[in-house]
């Protein structure tokens, strides 16, 4: 009895994490987020240069992709660094494949990459005036 009861609320929590996950990964900004983190370990003001989005917008988009066990956070003086977590489980791990294969032909994510590699370029600190970003990283017509 005992044993049933752990293997059922292990399979409840299970369901849940995956739910977790599918709603993360359902939300566009999330999924921009995950798909620039693929590439690597990323401070907030670089995810709003490269995002163009505003800050709080970005925060509460990492806060809930933390929640869901996706990316993980360490803070080095005043900035906050972000990156994927290792995937805890297959489906996990096939989500992040998914992300990184599937979706390499959709325009935006291509555009938040060309911007991720001209923000690493320019060796601009993190969170240094980010409401500029638009205007120091436009993407050039291909």
């Amino acid at each position: 009895m005992a044993a049933a009861k752990v293997k059922k609320s292990a399979t409840v929590k299970q369901t849940a994490d995956t739910d977790l996950m599918f709603r993360a990964f359902s939300d566009r900004t999330r999924l921009r987020i995950l798909h620039v983190l693929l590439n690597g370990e990323l401070c907030v003001g670089h995810l709003v240069d490269i995002l163009q989005i505003p800050q709080p917008k970005t925060s509460r988009h990492l806060a809930y992709l933390r929640k869901a066990g996706l990316v993980q956070d360490r803070r080095e003086g005043l900035w906050k660094y972000y990156s994927l977590t290792e995937p805890s489980t297959s489906f996990h791990g096939n989500l992040l494949k998914c992300l990184e294969h599937c979706f390499a032909e959709v325009p935006e994510l291509q555009a938040d990459d060309k911007r991720r590699v001209k923000v690493l370029k320019s060796d601009k600190p993190c969170c240094s005036d980010s409401a500029k970003a638009d205007e120091q990283y436009p993407l050039e017509e291909s």
